[in-house]
């Protein structure tokens, strides 16, 4: 009787032996979330928010398909994989990128989530096997657990490869070391199999992304330059192969008896849990405060001066978009992100919110730049934004301003840009011009009110009349030049 039930687990058994099959295409998996994800939020010109959003409803349109099987389907469970792993990445990503979460309070509260998962999940089920997956409570638990191991292995992953300056390459390999450990210790000293599962899975995240990110990052960037593209497209036809192959071979469709996992008394497994939680606390706080020591070390105390590098990428990335020379715009995008990423650990330190401030405005460069069908408008109005922050950051000595001297060169650029448009009749750039004054000037409104209150206010009446005067439905000429004029005007007197 207990021989048929045990077939019985196994036929209604939701997910796959752990094979080396198993592992490869987890790590495969791994590797698209990351470059997959790049390549919709960059190549294709989506954006973060719309990126997560359209990956967001995939993931849940194949997880509804995922829980209506019958029984474990390689095809559907490894789409599933993708998916989530696509969206557990940019869940965190909106999080850091988005919202301005730090990464390490991204780091505690997924460990804290995948925690009471955990816990949650023994405490209903008393095992924590994924060769038991084959009822619906369990299955909601297991695809949260995986959810949050994405989530949490992207954050640690990138606090450690980029804000603590390790890089992918050197995570990668440390990554490598710890699961080698892992599987000795399971191989040799009798470490519980299903902890010791969980940890490699978790770890094959940050694996994963250093593999993704080697490939397709530049090779000015220490990668091989093959892009997100090709990287992504050679990494789903590997996994559309190796799915084929398990489900012609049915090679990992007989699931081990859940008990021969556990190698010890529920004490002992207890034990060993605690003891690895405490090393690896010990090991990553530890790890993580001497990285900051070193970084900190290397700091100056404000971002004063340490952009001007920025500043010049992105002044030929404006003349090459201007001359329409995407080409060559694309090659200084591949050239501002790698600088950026490498700088990340020392000016994120100096002053997170203000680096939080310029990589968001970064991100937006690199995706109008790299859209497959750059438009020339969008990308100018996305450079000026951001050599706007750059500058500013670069040349605030932390000392306050006492005028608006010298705050306003960009706006009085705009204004002028504007002024040319109009006098030709092309009311459908100096619209967009006016897009990005309004943009550019709600967003300093801050520091320049700040500044000089009664002087921004009377700019701001003069910017208010130039963008109704350029938007209305039938702008006239003499309006708008006028209303250019006489804002230049005000803004040329407070900036000299």
């Amino acid at each position: 009787m207990e021989t048929n039930q045990n077939k019985m687990k196994i036929l209604l058994s939701k997910v796959p032996e752990v094979t080396i099959y198993f592992w490869i295409i987890k790590i495969l998996c791994t590797t698209v979330g990351e470059t997959f994800a790049d390549f919709i939020n960059f190549n294709v010109g989506l954006g973060l928010t719309l990126t997560t959003i359209i990956m967001g409803i995939a993931f849940f349109i194949i997880l509804y398909f995922q829980f209506r099987a019958t029984k474990y389907v390689p095809g559907i469970y490894w789409t599933t994989v993708v998916l989530i792993s696509v969206f557990g990445t940019l869940v965190t990503d909106n999080l850091t990128d988005g919202i301005g979460v730090p990464l390490e309070l991204s780091t505690a509260v997924f460990s804290v989530l995948l925690g009471l998962t955990f816990l949650f999940w023994y405490l209903s089920e008393k095992t924590l096997s994924i060769h038991s997956i084959f009822t619906r409570k369990r299955e909601v638990y297991y695809w949260l657990t995986i959810l949050f191991t994405f989530a949490l292995g992207t954050a640690v992953g990138d606090l450690y490869s980029e804000q603590l300056g390790l890089g992918y390459l050197h995570t990668g390999i440390i990554v490598i070391i710890i699961i080698a450990l892992i599987w000795l210790a399971w191989k040799f000293l009798r470490l519980d199999g299903v902890l010791a599962f969980w940890i490699a899975y978790i770890l094959t995240r940050p694996l994963g992304a250093s593999l993704g990110d080697y490939l397709s990052q530049p090779k000015v960037s220490g990668g091989l330059g093959l892009g997100t593209t090709i990287t992504s497209i050679i990494f789903l036809i590997a996994i559309f192969a190796i799915i084929i192959f398990l489900a012609v071979s049915k090679i990992d469709i007989s699931p081990k008896n859940e008990a021969s996992e556990t190698k010890g008394s529920k004490k002992n497994v207890l034990t060993q849990t605690i003891a690895v939680l405490c090393i690896f606390l010990v090991v990553g706080i530890g790890g993580y405060i001497w990285r900051n020591h070193v970084i900190a070390s290397q700091s100056s105390a404000t971002l004063a001066g340490q952009l001007t590098g920025f500043v010049k990428i992105e002044n030929d990335m404006l003349k090459n978009v201007n001359t329409s020379n995407f080409t060559a715009a694309k090659k200084n995008a591949d050239d501002l992100e790698h600088q950026w990423d490498s700088s990340e650990a020392k000016l994120r330190k100096i002053d997170g919110s203000t680096w939080t401030k310029i990589d968001g405005t970064i991100d937006v460069v690199l995706a109008s730049v790299r859209s497959s069908s750059p438009n020339a408008n969008k990308s100018t109005s996305a450079i000026n934004h951001s050599l706007t922050v750059l500058k500013s950051a670069n040349t605030n000595n932390g000392s306050s301003q006492t005028s608006l001297k010298g705050q306003l060169n960009d706006f009085v650029s705009i204004e002028n840009s504007m002024l040319k448009n109009v006098t030709t009749n092309h009311f459908a750039q100096a619209k967009t011009g006016a897009d990005d004054l309004e943009h550019q000037w709600d967003a300093s409104e801050a520091k320049l009110r700040k500044i000089d209150g009664a002087t921004w206010s009377k700019i701001d009446g003069t910017i208010d009349i130039v963008l109704a005067a350029v938007r209305s439905g039938n702008p006239n000429t003499n309006q708008c030049k006028s209303a250019l004029n006489h804002s230049l005007s005000v803004l040329n007197t407070a900036n000299k």
